[in-house]
């Protein structure tokens, strides 16, 4: 894997930023693929589970090739069970929230993460402040998820309210880990021990879980579904989320963020591309207020930034 550089100091989004978080949300966007494809034949949590357990080891194997201590005592050990608590957490809540509800209702809460990372890294990350401008253009991009999938905003049934709630929790848990790693004593160690600290968590949890939920477990793999489990623990919970630790380490989380309004769009492209889903006149229009309000949060304001260098300078 190519070893990433540290970051500039500023907190604005450079090409190689840009680039990686693009990548990044069309590969969970694939992600929704593999997992619907894989549920023929093993259960979802239990595919978390699978999913976690692949990449630790794999997390594991690259830090004793790059010679990275493993048991080093650097007071983050309680902060990486509590990540990785809450990464259980919000997968368990996902998944057992789409027995309730629908998936394109499903998404529209879940994507409300970016709010809690952006209110968190108010009041927990220091110099994390976004303006006025910024705030709308979360707004603008939330909007533009919310129109992609308005088909799915009928009258809920008591049943899909209880789904609701569960994927509204399960956003406040993703949006709460990308603040904690942020704001805690995670923010200064090797991204990929943060990383093995999730997944080691969560390939204990999610396991029981599943024989907790009582689910069905692997009931039948084909050499497709076995490449979906491949996808989803080497790829996008080994490869992708070593780049997102690396990113929301060295850049402005609440800037990062914005970009996952992304991966919901690629999954529905994914999903007309591969499945043959419908894909409604909608989604371009999304896909521009998507678009617009990712700039608008990564727009640079050349007067607050240099109010800033004038008070760094004295």
């Amino acid at each position: 894997m190519m070893a990433l550089q540290p970051a500039e100091k500023s907190g604005v989004l450079d090409f190689k930023a840009i680039v990686l978080l693009t990548i990044l949300c069309a590969s969970w966007g694939l992600q929704q693929v593999t997992i619907k494809i894989a549920n023929q034949g093993v259960s979802p949590i239990l595919q978390s589970g699978i999913r976690s357990v692949g990449a630790a080891i794999l997390v594991w194997i690259w830090m004793t090739a790059c010679r990275e201590p493993l048991f080093k005592k650097d007071g983050t050990l309680w902060w990486g069970i509590g990540i990785g608590l809450l990464f259980s957490g919000e997968f368990i809540l996902i998944y057992w929230g789409l027995v309730f509800t629908n998936a394109s209702r499903a998404v529209i809460f879940l994507y409300m993460s970016p709010f809690v990372v952006a209110l968190g890294s108010q009041f927990f990350i220091p110099d994390e402040h976004l303006r006025k401008i910024q705030g709308i253009g979360l707004c603008c991009a939330f909007i533009g998820i919310v129109i992609a999938f308005k088909e799915s905003l009928s009258f809920p049934t008591y049943k899909m309210l209880i789904g609701d709630g569960m994927l509204a929790i399960a956003a406040v848990l993703w949006g709460a880990v990308t603040v904690m790693i942020k704001a805690s004593p995670l923010a200064k160690i090797a991204h990929s021990k943060t990383l093995l600290y999730q997944l080691g968590v969560s390939a204990l949890v999610l396991p029981a879980a599943s024989i907790a939920m009582h689910e069905r477990g692997v009931v039948l793999m084909t050499p497709l579904i076995a490449f979906c489990l491949a996808y989803q623990a080497v790829w996008v919970a080994f490869i992708t989320y070593l780049v997102w630790f690396w990113l929301i380490r060295n850049y402005l989380v609440s800037r990062v963020a914005s970009f996952t309004f992304l991966t919901p769009l690629f999954g529905v492209l994914a999903g007309g591309l591969l499945l043959n889903e419908d894909i409604s006149n909608s989604l371009l229009l999304a896909l521009v207020l998507v678009g617009t309000g990712i700039y608008l949060v990564n727009r640079q304001d050349v007067t607050h930034d240099r109010n800033n260098n004038k008070l760094t300078a004295s």
